[in-house]
């Protein structure tokens, strides 16, 4: 039987020890509460707490917090992800204003959103990015959008409208290296990820893309410095590497915890290979400390800039 077979089947799967370097504290404070009320009187969801987040501590203390809009329940069942798999429900059409409350009342001058697949819808979603992306332009202009997207596979046309919404930054994840995509990723295809992400580019040069990575599936170091690669052939503007770490012992297993010094070596390699910016640590997730992070690449490109016309 496949790995991917037996994941699927529920059968667990063994459990490495945590390394010191990869503790978190466990989530608590007023502001922690006062993030987690305000998500459940507006029903919205977040990728904080339905993938599992180990920042979510961290994070909604700053009361900073990544929307996971297009409900909770994902049409696909990637091996390495904590989200319920099923047929989701319908669209809430108040989704759109409710983030944009959200935004309001929590004075983000950054904000990330994300959603599921949506295999089961048209667009997979994409007119729901955009009605979200308007909502908060309407609502908190000063704002700048991050955008965490789902492929879009076999939706022609879906995410060109979603470009011409201008968010600040187009991502997506390509997760983990081609070789791994049948089991780690099986709904996905890697060169259809990679595509996209350089159809942004290709359509808006204006708009960062961003990519990221999770480590300690197997991978080995040629292989990711391989994918850096195509991801510059694309554009890419932005990279994240994290450690993957294995929800429940029904997902896929972890094969190591890459040490802290590792991750330096692969920041230091993207930066060499052209990125404009590289977040790399065990702890690193696609929207941690991103406000910060989107400030930096800004004045990356601005430098960028000014040292080509100089």
């Amino acid at each position: 039987m496949s790995k991917i077979a037996s994941i699927r089947r529920g059968e667990e799967q063994p459990y490495l020890r945590k390394p010191p370097w990869i503790r978190v504290k466990a989530p608590s404070g007023p502001a922690f509460a006062e993030t987690r009320r305000l998500m459940r009187d507006l029903n919205l969801h977040t990728v904080c707490e339905e993938a599992a987040c180990p920042n979510i501590g961290e994070c909604w203390s700053k009361k900073h917090a990544t929307v996971m809009i297009l409900g909770n329940i994902c049409t696909r069942a990637c091996a390495f992800c904590n989200i319920k798999t099923g047929m989701p429900g319908s669209v809430d059409p108040l989704e759109p204003e409710h983030v944009a409350m959200a935004a309001a009342k929590m004075g983000l001058r950054h904000i990330v959103i994300t959603s599921v697949d949506r295999d089961d819808l048209d667009d997979g979603g994409a007119g729901q990015f955009i009605k979200v992306i308007e909502a908060l332009r309407g609502t908190t202009p000063e704002t700048t959008i991050e955008i965490l997207t789902p492929d879009f596979r076999n939706k022609n046309n879906a995410m060109e409208p979603v470009v011409k919404a201008k968010p600040d930054v187009f991502n997506h994840n390509l997760e983990t290296v081609p070789r791994l995509y049948p089991t780690i990723r099986p709904g996905a295809r890697y060169y259809h990820s990679l595509k996209l992400l350089d159809k942004v580019k290709e359509l808006d040069p204006s708009i960062f893309t961003k990519s990221g990575l999770m480590v300690g599936l197997g991978e080995s170091k040629q292989e990711i410095f391989e994918v850096m690669d195509d991801m510059r052939s694309a554009q890419i503007d932005f990279l994240t590497i994290g450690q993957y770490l294995q929800p429940t012992k029904r997902h896929a297993p972890i094969k190591r915890y890459v040490p802290p010094e590792e991750f330096d070596d692969y920041a230091r390699m993207a930066r060499a290979k052209g990125f404009l910016m590289v977040s790399a640590s065990p702890l690193t997730r696609s929207s941690y400390h991103a406000g910060e992070d989107f400030q930096k690449l800004r004045a990356a490109r601005e430098a960028q800039l000014q040292s080509r016309n100089a």
